[in-house]
């Protein structure tokens, strides 16, 4: 009992326990993973404006309701091309000594993940509109809106960037939007955030627990197994909404759209691949086909949900079709 009644010995004891267990499970593993792992040879680094949209993202509490952690199941590779791995977050650092940003792992997923959103969602037209009022593009979004990050003009100039709100979500305020710098620097970091291929003929994690498509009827109605329904949900939805009426003045419809329904299949592919900037009153579309590795599946199974939903009747094409234009496409663009 002696050695509980003499504090300095009990006090010296804990603190030499609490340091050791602090050695050994934090320090020293900590120490290993910085050596043991490096970021990927084509992780890209953080731009200025990008490093300065990151600190906003942390001032706003963003990691509160979105991840960046791509986990190996099967339900996670909506977002990224693959699971994380050690090497992805190897080039995170302090932002400075009271901010520690690997904690933007994130543990709560009430918005989708982001990890990759930089190639999931690479508009910027999108991305402002998003942060205006999330609610111009997911009706059902409970993320909060960030005007203070825009401002109203009368005359804008040829410098400012005009963010394209629908006149619905405008308050019947008189004016521009026009993004503040914040909010091009927000934007920049959200467009950063790519998962970086992997080096050489390394070969990526899998994704467990695969769900088995075992009809038809299942598969959104491709003999090719590829839910055109749902690749449409992940991939164009967020523009040209559920209902496929799109967004007036940001994002055009796809209902009654003769590009849908039209017969000329080359344009309709050109689009999905490569992305569509010839209407100045709405935003530019990325080429989404690209930068998502869409196969002639893909873009086929995307066309024949759209060509037979919202009323559209257009004809069914065949992977086959897509193919044959996208090998010429991919031929001009050498």
């Amino acid at each position: 009992m002696e050695f509980f009644n003499n504090h300095t010995k009990l006090f010296g004891t804990a603190f030499l326990l609490f340091a050791a267990l602090t050695l050994f499970v934090a320090i020293i593993p900590a120490i290993s993973n910085q050596q043991n792992n490096a970021p990927l040879p084509n992780a890209v680094p953080l731009s200025d404006d990008a490093r300065k949209g990151k600190e906003l993202f942390i001032a706003n509490g963003c990691v509160a309701c979105h991840t960046q952690q791509v986990r190996n199941i099967d339900m996670d590779s909506r977002w990224g091309k693959r699971p994380g791995i050690a090497a992805d977050y190897a080039a995170m650092k302090r932002m400075d000594i009271w901010r520690n940003t690997a904690t933007l792992a994130g543990t709560e997923r009430t918005g989708p993940d982001l990890t990759d959103i930089g190639n999931r969602q690479p508009s910027l037209d999108w991305n402002l509109v998003h942060l205006y009022n999330p609610r111009t593009v997911v009706k059902e979004s409970v993320m909060p809106a960030y005007p203070w990050l825009f401002e109203r003009k009368a005359m804008p100039s040829d410098s400012d960037v005009v963010v394209n709100v629908p006149e619905a979500f405008l308050g019947g305020k008189s004016g521009k939007v026009v993004a503040k710098p914040e909010a091009l620097q927000l934007v920049a970091y959200l467009q950063s955030l790519k998962q970086a291929e992997l080096p050489g003929e390394s070969r990526a994690p899998e994704f467990l627990y695969k769900r088995v498509v075992k009809s038809t009827e299942e598969s959104g109605g491709s003999e090719s197994g590829v839910n055109g329904a749902l690749l449409y949900t992940d991939n164009c939805q967020a523009c040209h909404q559920a209902d496929g009426k799109g967004l007036p003045g940001a994002f055009p419809p796809l209902a009654n759209s003769p590009i849908v329904t039209g017969d000329d299949l080359s344009v309709y592919v050109d689009i999905i691949m490569n992305g569509y900037d010839a209407r100045p009153e709405y935003g530019a579309m990325p080429g989404v086909g690209t930068m998502m590795g869409f196969t002639a599946d893909d873009v086929a199974a995307i066309i024949n949900h759209e060509r037979s939903s919202w009323g559209n009747k257009g004809k069914e094409v065949t992977a086959e079709e897509v193919q044959e234009i996208i090998t010429l496409l991919e031929a001009d663009n050498k």
